[in-house]
């Protein structure tokens, strides 16, 4: 079955890296999209002291660069899953330690226009 893999993570360095590997043990293509967590906004927004109206919540975050970047693949090979996991966690290092960033997967029931990587 297709998957979507979907890692989030605040090491904005190693987002290209990590792209890189995932196409190199076969996805098809990789989405960035810079993400906020909710718990990083109210941790922020706690810590500094601004006048109702002044600064949009987006503002204050790009300002104190508390931005994360989310990754997107969808593959149709579940064996590759693994492969991409290992391969996030070899440049991000283990995921179960905090602010490393968190990987998920989920089934995808269909998909158009799934184009194999020419690498």
């Amino acid at each position: 079955m297709t998957k979507l893999v979907i890692l989030i993570t605040p090491l904005l360095d190693e987002a290209h890296d990590i792209a890189d590997a995932w196409q190199q043990a076969g996805a098809p293509g990789v989405t960035f999209i810079e993400s906020y967590g909710l718990g990083r906004l109210k941790q922020t927004v706690h810590n500094i002291e601004v006048l109702p109206g002044m600064m949009s919540m987006l503002d204050i975050l790009r300002s104190r660069e508390q931005t994360s970047i989310t990754l997107m693949s969808i593959v149709s090979d579940t064996d590759l899953v693994d492969k991409m996991i290992d391969a996030a966690q070899a440049i991000t290092g283990d995921l179960d330690i905090p602010n490393n960033g968190l990987i998920f997967v989920i089934d995808v029931e269909r998909v158009v226009g799934l184009v194999p990587y020419n690498r």
